[in-house]
């Protein structure tokens, strides 16, 4: 989302940038577009993404100040932080 609030870009480009597969970078985007966070712009046979609102970028700051507050408490969780044993947080077990 970073990326996109510079500008439009395409799925190729991000690819190449964050060097994940394309079926990963895809599939984020589609998540992203279908939750109404990014829109896409259909150029020939490129589709170009940006944000679909600007305020996004307030919001993803506000989360990184979060998370270098609170990052190490995360990563320590014994239930979802790294390396713990603990169940996954899904759709299942989150209702």
């Amino acid at each position: 989302m970073k990326r996109m609030a510079g500008g439009e870009v395409r799925v190729g480009d991000l690819t190449a940038e964050l060097g994940l597969a394309q079926s990963t970078v895809s599939a984020h985007v589609a998540c992203l577009r279908d939750c109404g966070l990014v829109e896409g712009r259909v150029q020939g046979r490129s589709v170009y993404y940006s944000l679909s609102r600007p305020e996004l970028m307030d919001m993803l700051a506000q989360a990184e100040v979060l998370l270098a507050a609170t990052g190490n408490a995360v990563s320590l969780c014994p239930n979802y932080g790294t390396g713990s044993t603990g169940a996954a947080l899904t759709k299942e077990n989150a209702q």
